[in-house]
């Protein structure tokens, strides 16, 4: 099944936000800034688009459209991961924050060697941010549950190791201690004299 027949599949909500995200990165292209400045006698005026002069507003405005289109291809591919807020949530987000950015680029211009001035291409960058800020809320309101989370599969179980001899800690001598074969004679006696009976002694007449 091809990518086109994919994003078909996806809600009218959804289909909003990618056909937003992806006119946001069209419109990069189109020229966004003007640049006037003298040279050999008269002035000359350069229209620049956005990667002409890619500063960070520019580079968040990129970011914003490439994270929105591949949110919604894994979405189409029923890939399941959940996001803080919901999908809805996430895309308002990004579609408010990239019209905030936009607006503040009007007023504060990149610094470039000659005058800036707007073209007519960040406006229909402007109208392209708003869109995707309305297809975020269509999407919350929406309420359309997210693709389940992939079921971890079961491993296989482990075969059980080999018990291990019990460690036997060596001492200075493992001889075993054996009773002697003959018997011990008794300790010998010393023959003690019988000390002489005492006499007493004897009364003269």
């Amino acid at each position: 099944m091809s990518l086109v027949d994919d994003a078909r599949r996806l809600p009218r909500e959804q289909k909003l936000a990618g056909g937003a995200a992806l006119a946001l990165f069209v419109t990069m292209f189109l020229p966004w800034y003007t640049e006037t400045y003298f040279d050999r006698g008269k002035f000359v005026h350069d229209d620049l688009n956005a990667f002409q002069v890619f500063t960070w507003v520019e580079a968040a405005v990129l970011l914003v459209a490439g994270s929105v289109l591949f949110l919604l291809y894994a979405r189409s591919q029923k890939r399941g991961f959940h996001l803080p807020g919901g999908d809805g949530f996430v895309v308002m987000l990004a579609g408010g924050w990239t019209t905030l950015l936009l607006v503040w680029r009007l007023f504060d211009k990149p610094h470039l060697a000659g005058d800036v001035g707007i073209e007519w291409g960040i406006f229909v960058a402007l109208l392209a941010a708003g869109t995707l800020t309305w297809a975020g809320v269509r999407m919350r309101a929406a309420h359309r549950p997210e693709p389940p989370l992939p079921v971890a599969t079961e491993e296989e179980p482990r075969r059980p190791r080999a018990p291990r001899a019990p460690r036997v800690e060596r001492t200075p001598d493992r001889r075993p201690h054996t009773a002697p074969t003959e018997p011990l004679g008794e300790p010998e006696q010393l023959a003690l004299d019988d000390p002489p009976a005492y006499e007493p002694p004897r009364r003269s007449r």
